[in-house]
């Protein structure tokens, strides 16, 4: 066995009794809280974006891919549905899939309140298994290619305000600038949903494309524009300058941060936090180490200086100290990743904590389980917490071998 280990282990096994104890224990704890903070702290927060973004990718997918304008109004310029990448983009590697859209900006009336919206006209290649998942009321629209439905899913929020509910008729008005008179269209309320992001509820409702193609006067080949969804949101950047290379000058291909830039600029914000927190939970470690440390070293003063004496250079007793103290470390890590996982395991299985969906946009606190951040999160901490162990290690230099034997 490695002569510095084997002191090391010496040193822990008797470690059981002694003034040092109650020391050792308290840096166990400060390890303990610090890795299971940082997790947490970690989990909770790429949970939240994860959630937050995936319902703002699930209103426009990751990519769209509309007409080429300068202009940023809600109603995209019409393009054709014929395009040569539609639907062969389907099998574009990275490509989960893409479906055609349009938005007509409308106003809902009812007897004492009228309410500004934008119906999302989609089609019958739609993937609903985003909005499955959230309808609280009612059933998704049945959309074919051959016939028109007036049926419409609006959000849970809307239908309260408006007082509506599974089956009531909606009456839409719509504007067009060719036109003095506003157009009216009669909606069957289909579906009521709940995603929890209000700036999006409120406003969206879903139809049948074909709703808006007549209201445009468009061709029933033109469209608004495509939505594209990737297998990896981390691809977006990358597919989204790949895709706008191949959509040609007369289209454009944004993505989803393009287009919603203050949510994921938000949501950026939040990654500070959790650098602040983790900073300030390693300085904690890592202090409280280094007086565990020093303390070890005043209690076996007389060890070193035996050492010392039998001819042991500073370098093998500094390691002693240090692997000593990177086994206290050890133990701190592994009740902290214990506790950290037991918490979010109970958070994922039963939703213990809760928050005010309005406000946060999720309604229970959101946790996402990687390895990744368990690896980087203990590797940092014991390299941080160790690198700074050496320099107070040195002060195993000043101790003379002579004293150090006296010394009781």
């Amino acid at each position: 066995m490695n002569f510095e280990l084997f002191i090391a282990s010496r040193i822990v096994s008797k470690g059981k009794s002694g003034f040092t104890r109650p020391i050792v224990r308290l840096s166990v704890f400060s390890i303990t809280l610090g890795i299971a903070v940082m997790i947490l702290a970690i989990a909770i927060l790429t949970g939240f974006q994860q959630q937050v973004r995936n319902k703002v990718i699930g209103f426009g997918g990751h990519i769209q891919i509309t007409a080429y304008d300068v202009t940023t109004s809600a109603e995209a310029n019409p393009i054709s549905k014929n395009q040569p990448f539609y639907p062969s983009l389907d099998s574009f590697p990275g490509v989960k899939h893409i479906e055609v859209f349009a938005d007509k900006a409308g106003i809902i009336k009812t007897d004492d309140q009228i309410e500004g919206v934008l119906l999302k006209g989609v089609g019958a290649d739609f993937d609903w298994s985003w909005f499955k998942d959230r309808i609280v009321e009612g059933n998704i629209i049945q959309l074919s290619d051959t016939g028109r439905s007036d049926d419409v899913i609006i959000s849970k929020s809307l239908a309260s305000r408006l007082e509506f509910k599974v089956g009531d008729p909606l009456r839409m008005y719509f504007i067009n600038s060719s036109e003095a008179q506003p157009r009216g269209r009669k909606f069957k309320i289909s579906g009521i949903y709940e995603t929890g992001l209000e700036e999006f509820d409120r406003l969206y409702i879903i139809g049948d494309i074909t709703h808006v193609q007549k209201l445009n006067n468009w061709e029933p080949d033109q469209v608004g524009g495509f939505e594209v969804y990737l297998d990896s949101y981390q691809d977006m950047d990358k597919m989204g300058q790949q895709i706008d290379n191949l959509v040609g000058v007369e289209l454009k291909a944004q993505t989803i941060r393009q287009l919603q830039p203050q949510i994921f600029e938000w949501l950026s914000l939040h990654d500070m936090n959790v650098v602040i927190i983790i900073v300030l939970m390693v300085l904690v470690s890592g202090i409280t180490m280094i007086s565990t440390l020093l303390i070890l070293i005043l209690e076996k003063t007389n060890m070193i200086g035996t050492l010392k004496a039998l001819g042991t250079k500073n370098s093998s007793i500094r390691k002693v100290f240090i692997y000593n103290a990177v086994y206290i470390i050890g133990r701190g890590m592994i009740w902290g990743n214990g506790i950290a996982l037991g918490l979010s395991l109970l958070q994922l299985k039963f939703g213990i904590f809760k928050l005010n969906q309005e406000s946060y946009y999720v309604s229970e606190v959101p946790v996402n389980l990687a390895l990744s951040h368990y690896l980087l999160v203990n590797s940092g901490t014991l390299i941080a917490c160790t690198l700074m162990l050496i320099i107070p290690s040195f002060i195993v230099t000043r101790i003379s071998p002579v004293k150090a034997i006296r010394f009781d």
